[in-house]
């Protein structure tokens, strides 16, 4: 599900381009931070505790002392495999940053949710950590090398949903001896080609007739204001002189 939803994502992104401004002369990609990282946290922590009913769901049934344990070992794989991401993100973050990055730590727990998702019940604890840290991994290194192969991923979506998604359909195999690694590798080719094919006559068809993009100009202004005609953010722009101005 993860990497259907990457795979769309990442042909959305190539149809639309980047944003203005997101890479230099020399093609080289510049940072365009995030409004709010509270709010990004926060968001990070709304989806970490909803990945326990979506998980937990997939057990599809709670009539008896299995289908309880079940749930409990699924609940248990979730959040320890995002633990394990976030834990994985900050250090790898500090050793080639040299510092802590909030906004790939958080992707370090989506990563870590996403890869232990196709298979939550069948892992360990430990196991949980290690697919959930791994995933975390791939995403802190697809993140720039998609930002260097020109394609604006904005949040990191493609890199945690597509990265982690496939990883974690890999993995599959490590821990549930009834599926194959042939059987994943088919999965992931095959939903990735249908994927990209369907997504790519959808995003045209969008792009030639309503549009997928701003002009330049409304772009440039922001959606809100050429949208909306409010600044979201008037602490960013002239709204808030004009408050402080009386």
């Amino acid at each position: 599900m993860h990497s259907t939803g990457g795979w769309a994502a990442l042909t959305g992104a190539i149809i639309l381009g980047p944003r203005l401004g997101k890479y230099d002369a020399q093609g080289r990609p510049r940072a365009i931070p995030g409004s709010s990282l509270p709010l990004a946290t926060l968001g990070t922590f709304v989806l970490w505790f909803g990945w326990f009913g979506f998980n937990g769901a997939s057990q599809l049934a709670l009539g008896s002392a299995a289908d309880s344990i079940a749930i409990s070992q699924i609940f248990a794989n979730t959040n320890m495999a995002a633990a394990g991401g976030v834990v994985t993100a900050v250090t790898l973050t500090r050793w080639i940053y040299g510092k802590v990055d909030l906004t790939m730590s958080l992707n370090g727990a989506l990563a870590g949710l996403v890869a232990i998702t196709a298979e939550p019940l069948t892992p360990t604890v430990g196991q949980a950590i290690l697919i959930g840290a791994v995933g975390s991994a791939l995403v802190v290194f697809a993140v720039p090398f998609i930002d260097r192969m020109k394609i604006d991923d904005v949040v990191g979506a493609i890199s945690v949903h597509l990265v982690g998604g496939i990883w974690g359909t890999l993995a599959v195999p490590l821990t549930n001896g009834d599926a194959s690694f042939i059987t994943q590798i088919v999965g992931v080719v095959s939903i990735g080609a249908f994927v990209i094919i369907t997504s790519t006559a959808l995003w045209f068809a969008l792009k030639y007739s309503m549009g997928i993009r701003l002009d330049a100009e409304s772009e440039t202004m922001g959606s809100d204001i050429a949208e909306l005609g409010l600044e979201a953010y008037p602490e960013f722009g002239g709204g808030s002189q004009k408050l402080r101005g009386g």
